[in-house]
C-alpha cells in the first residue's frame, strides 16, 4: 500500500499529523483557523489528538531562519472523522487510506510481530541494565555476605540512592535518632548488629596520640538504612 499520508507508528497506536492531513486534504483555510473548526465536531485534547511544538528552519530573503510550528498529533480514529467531514473527494480518499492501514495495523501478524518487537526491546533493556548494574550488584552482594564492616562513605557507595552520599547519610541517620549529635550509633543499634564503632589514632605533630572514634556499618545495618531510606522516600 502506496503511504498517502505519512503515518507514525508507535508502540501501541497509530498517529497522524495534523498539518500533514490539512496539506493533503488540499483545504484552502489556513490551517491555523481550520483545525479549531475541526475540533467543535466533538473532538478532545488528550483523547482524540495531542498538541505538539516543532522547530523549522525557513528560508526568509536570503537568511534561513528558524521557526516554531504548532501542530496536533492525531489518533487514527480522529484522522478518519476529519477525513469525512471534508465531504470532497480528497476526504473520501484520506479516509480509505486510513481504513486500509488500520486492517493491517490489525491484522493477527502484524499485532504478533508487534509484541516480539516490544518483548524483545524489553529484553535488550533488561540485560543492558543488568550490565550496568552488574558491579554495583556484585560489590552489595560480595558486602552482604561479609562480616566486614565499612565507612559510612562506602555504605552510602553500596546503597547507590541519587543525592544520598556520605554526609547526607550521617544528616539521616541522626535525624532518625540512631546516630547520635557526635555520628555515634546508639547503644541498642550497636547491640542488635547494625554498626560497630572503632577506636582510631593518629601521632599529632606535638608527639601526642589522639584517639578518636569511627562508625563502622555492618551488612544489618545497611539493610535496616535502605528499608529507612525507602520509606523516608515514600512519604
Amino acid at each position: 500500500m502506496n503511504e498517502l499520508i505519512p503515518i507514525k507508528y508507535d508502540s501501541d497506536r497509530i498517529t497522524i499529523s495534523a498539518r500533514n492531513l490539512h496539506e493533503f486534504l488540499e483545504v484552502k483555510t489556513k490551517f491555523g483557523d481550520w483545525f479549531p473548526r475541526m475540533t467543535d465536531y466533538g473532538l478532545e485534547e488528550g483523547v482524540d489528538f495531542n498538541f505538539l511544538k516543532n522547530e523549522q528552519v525557513q528560508i526568509e530573503g536570503s537568511r534561513e531562519v528558524t521557526r516554531e510550528i504548532h501542530d496536533y498529533q492525531l489518533t487514527l480514529d480522529a484522522a478518519k472523522e476529519i477525513s469525512m467531514i471534508q465531504r470532497n473527494e480528497k476526504g473520501k480518499q484520506a479516509r480509505k487510506y486510513f481504513i486500509q492501514v488500520e486492517k493491517q495495523w490489525n491484522d493477527p501478524q502484524a499485532i504478533i510481530a508487534r509484541a516480539l518487537k516490544l518483548a524483545n526491546n524489553k529484553i535488550e533493556e533488561l540485560l543492558t541494565q543488568r550490565e550496568d548494574d552488574k558491579p554495583k550488584i556484585e560489590f552489595y552482594d560480595e558486602f552482604a555476605e561479609s562480616k566486614n564492616a565499612v565507612e559510612m562513605s562506602k555504605a552510602a557507595k553500596v546503597l547507590n540512592i541519587p543525592g544520598i552520599g556520605r554526609t547526607k547519610l550521617f544528616q539521616i541517620l541522626r535525624d532518625e535518632h540512631i546516630l547520635r549529635s557526635n555520628n555515634e550509633p546508639y547503644q541498642r543499634f550497636i547491640d542488635n548488629g547494625h554498626f560497630r564503632v572503632a577506636i582510631n589514632s593518629f601521632q599529632h605533630p606535638s608527639g601526642d596520640r589522639i584517639q578518636y572514634t569511627k562508625t563502622l556499618v555492618l551488612p544489618r545495618g545497611l539493610n535496616h538504612i535502605r528499608k529507612l531510606i525507602e520509606r523516608i522516600q515514600k512519604q
